[in-house]
């Protein structure tokens, strides 16, 4: 069985920030066949990002939404009271997938459920916390 990744919207600035390939770093991290996954909330907060954002921003965002067309993307509806980390959270609770974010908040509250977060160690390395 292929393991599922939520990428969180945020994960896509890393090699923008960064010289890393996320993609192939993930596959040198997981050692095992993994579909990555990024839920239509985060889409549509990189999009935003995209239109709204600084100039600077603009420009990193359209590149992060290139990154993000390499994902399987779940159509998910938000709760009226859920933010972006809300809705990741809960999927990644109910489908026990890890997730992929550099939110140092997110990271907490994905431990908190004793869930595995991959994040970006130093400049050039992901690391998993927890167990797949």
């Amino acid at each position: 069985m292929t393991l599922k990744v939520i990428f969180d919207s945020n994960f896509f600035f890393v090699p923008l920030q960064v010289k890393v390939d996320i993609f192939s770093e993930m596959m040198n991290l997981l050692s095992q066949k993994y579909e990555p996954i990024i839920l239509s909330t985060s889409l549509e907060e990189l999009r935003k990002i995209a239109q709204k954002g600084t100039p600077k921003l603009r420009k990193q965002a359209a590149l992060a939404l290139k990154l993000a067309e390499k994902c399987r993307v779940f159509d998910i509806k938000k709760n009226r009271d859920e933010t972006n980390d809300d809705v990741v959270r809960r999927i990644a609770v109910q489908w026990r997938s890890p997730v992929a974010t550099n939110d140092r908040e997110l990271r907490r509250r994905l431990r908190e459920q004793n869930l595995p977060v991959i994040f970006l160690r130093g400049e050039n390395r992901l690391e998993l916390e927890g167990a797949l």
